[in-house]
């Protein structure tokens, strides 16, 4: 039956790898400060972290998109590259509630119709705890799993807050796709529909990879704005500026196959280079209602293995945890 796993301390005591004269950050982040079984609005709320850590370790949502499987294994992979790095004056690591991970069992249906529908099921597991986690006055830091995941933690941001919220997303692709059915491509197109999601900025999207429906979309919807990252190849184009079309809440997405050589789905030879999107990060002006890194994988089901995924995972929460501060 799907789940959240609460971490307690003794499991994030596992998982660092301490040594003598240096203090990293897994031996000062927080852990859930109480012996339920659930997690609680009050409980998260009296906490001093301002942060909360969490995985959705799944590929359902990808494979729902005729993707191949592999964003499931990078949660823990990521998690524990995170947790040893060195806490410093930079990052001290108390700012940080590691709250634990989502556990989705397979479906017993695994058609494209019976994965969309298991897709619903994660949507409506997953918002009620990114609901509790920012009505908490809490900001969620949430490693994915598929894009399909922005769904609810748009919804969850957006019922905490009782209003639609806005969003940019750093992405190869708009994921507008059809109301087909759950998947990882239409996350946006859903939080649309049902009214969750205001103002949609995409930043980076690569032309050859957004078909003609989308485009069409783009160019009517007065909701919908994009910087193509052909124009950011062929010109200066400032991020805040393009984030200075909205006020109110903002959730920031970065699906990982917008950067180049990083190990997902839909890897690209051609795109963001790493260190690009991480002085995005650290130089943005604005207020981040939540952070998704998604997509990303360090082994894919046909084969491919990267570790640096990993790494990289942890550069962009570190950079957010402290551009935010």
């Amino acid at each position: 039956m799907d789940s959240f796993k609460i971490y307690r301390q003794q499991d994030i005591d596992q998982l660092v790898i301490n040594r003598d004269g240096e203090t990293k950050l897994g031996e000062k982040v927080v852990s859930y400060p109480s012996g339920d079984d659930f997690v609680s609005t009050a409980v998260l709320a009296g906490s001093e972290a301002k942060f909360v850590l969490l995985g959705i370790p799944e590929d359902i949502g990808v494979r729902a998109n005729f993707g191949i499987a592999g964003a499931a294994s990078a949660w823990r992979t990521s998690l524990v590259t995170f947790l040893n790095i060195q806490s410093n004056r930079f990052l001290k690591g108390d700012e940080i509630l590691v709250l634990g991970h989502f556990e989705i069992e397979e479906p017993t249906d695994s058609s494209v119709a019976g994965l969309r529908k298991k897709v619903e099921e994660i949507d409506n597991l997953v918002y009620p705890l990114i609901e509790k986690i920012v009505a908490a006055g809490k900001i969620p830091v949430v490693i994915g799993g598929g894009h399909n995941n922005a769904f609810p933690l748009i919804k969850g941001t957006a019922s905490a807050k009782n209003a639609p919220i806005n969003v940019v997303n750093i992405d190869a692709h708009a994921d507008l796709r059809a109301l087909e059915g759950r998947h990882s491509g239409n996350g946006f197109s859903y939080a649309l529909k049902e009214n969750y999601l205001n103002h949609y900025l995409m930043y980076g999207l690569h032309q050859n990879y957004n078909n003609e429906a989308i485009l069409n979309q783009i160019e009517t919807n007065p909701k919908l704005d994009a910087v193509f990252f052909e124009d950011i190849l062929t010109g200066e184009v400032d991020f805040n500026v393009f984030l200075s079309k909205t006020e109110g809440a903002l959730g920031l997405e970065i699906d990982v196959d917008c950067i180049q050589h990083v190990l997902s789905s839909a890897e690209t030879p051609s795109g963001f280079a790493a260190n690009e999107i991480r002085k995005l990060i650290l130089s943005s002006n604005r207020q981040f209602a939540y952070l998704h890194i998604c997509e990303g994988a360090t082994r894919m089901l046909d084969g491919r293995v990267s570790r640096l995924t990993a790494k990289l995972i942890a550069y962009l929460v570190s950079d957010f945890v402290k551009a935010q501060k």
